[in-house]
């Protein structure tokens, strides 16, 4: 289980908007997505988000910036142009729509804490370039670059670059100006990170020590920007669960016929006639360390980049519900094989879908 779902283990009655208040809380899923985003009616208030969006200030007014970005509930995550302020999704704010999520994206963003700071302190990092125009700025452009280039609907990332700060996977602040300031402005925010040891010699440093510059000039002035509109509140979202996941499912490529799917197919079988065998996602992760290895020699890539292909073959293996019907020596010499000629094609093409 990722770190992002742990919270559907880890939760509490207090954790929550009560069950006990909403009457789709024992419906099952089919049922629940039929039901409008809007008459949901889970709220920031009460709820755990409420509680690590304090500590989001709190870490905010320990680094002396007075600025609050407010927040609000919508369908996902994201700071709009123009507005300081963070959408926070719905499926946070309750247990059964955590497990809704879960079962429809295979994860639930920011479920667990450390995972939603991450994600809270890199929004952070949006509202505060909006509130004080920062982008705009001569050394900021020269540093990340110009925020009005457009957003590409892929990124090909370099991972050997050591121009960019590490904060979100897939080197996330490579893919936009905006995403570059924001990842710096997080791994800058976060207490104890270490951030000037562990970027020592980087031409990141260069970036982590504006942000520092810049936080100390502007932390206790009043932002230049200080709209507290809402953009796609829950309660304002007509559509229902099914066509929400729908499109995101359509969006991320879940549950299409991805590009290695006929040769996992090849190399395992589906679970018809085989439910008592091993699952090939379990033989996946017992073998990963030795596959990350000798693919990570082989083709010269970091075991990270090699890591994060393979457990995306791992959850496509997941979703396939694939099995191991033949001698494990076999079947891992094959995986092997099969494994590093579709990363090699994977890291050729070099795309990567952006997360907007």
């Amino acid at each position: 289980m990722s770190e992002k779902s742990t919270l559907l283990t880890r939760r509490s009655r207090s954790d929550f908007n009560r069950s006990s208040e909403f009457e789709w809380a024992d419906y099952e899923d089919d049922e629940l997505l039929n039901v409008r985003m809007c008459d949901l009616g889970v709220r920031l208030q009460g709820s755990v988000i409420e509680g690590r969006i304090e500590r989001l200030y709190g870490e905010l007014e320990a680094r002396g910036i007075h600025f609050r970005p407010h927040c609000w509930v919508s369908e996902e995550w994201f700071s709009p142009d123009g507005i300081p302020g963070i959408a926070v999704p719905f499926y946070l704010l309750h247990p059964r729509l955590a497990r809704l999520e879960e079962q429809q994206m295979l994860e639930v963003e920011g479920g667990a804490e450390e995972a939603c700071m991450r994600i809270l302190r890199h929004e952070a990092g949006h509202t505060i370039d909006t509130a004080y125009r920062l982008s705009r700025r001569r050394q900021w452009q020269q540093l990340f670059g110009k925020r009005s280039e457009p957003y590409p609907e892929n990124y090909q990332p370099r991972p050997y670059s050591r121009s960019y700060v590490h904060h979100f996977d897939m080197w996330y602040a490579q893919s936009h100006p905006a995403e570059d300031f924001a990842e710096t402005f997080a791994v800058w925010l976060k207490p104890r990170s270490g951030w000037r040891r562990r970027y020592k010699d980087w031409p990141a440093l260069k970036k982590l020590l504006y942000v520092d510059e810049l936080m100390q000039e502007i932390g206790s002035t009043r932002p230049q920007l200080s709209s507290r509109q809402q953009v796609d509140p829950l309660k304002s979202l007509k559509k229902t669960l099914g066509d929400h996941y729908a499109a995101r499912r359509q969006f991320y490529g879940i549950g299409e016929n991805t590009f290695y799917d006929n040769e996992l197919l090849r190399l395992f079988c589906d679970s018809a006639h085989h439910l008592t065998k091993p699952t090939a996602a379990s033989f996946l992760r017992q073998n990963l360390t030795e596959f990350r290895r000798h693919i990570a020699d082989w083709t010269g890539q970091y075991r990270y980049t090699v890591d994060e292909i393979l457990r995306d073959i791992i959850r496509r293996c997941d979703e396939l519900d694939l099995r191991v019907d033949r001698p494990a020596v076999q079947v891992k010499q094959d995986a092997l094989v099969m494994l590093t000629v579709q990363i090699m094609n994977y890291l050729h093409d070099g795309h990567h879908k952006v997360a907007l």
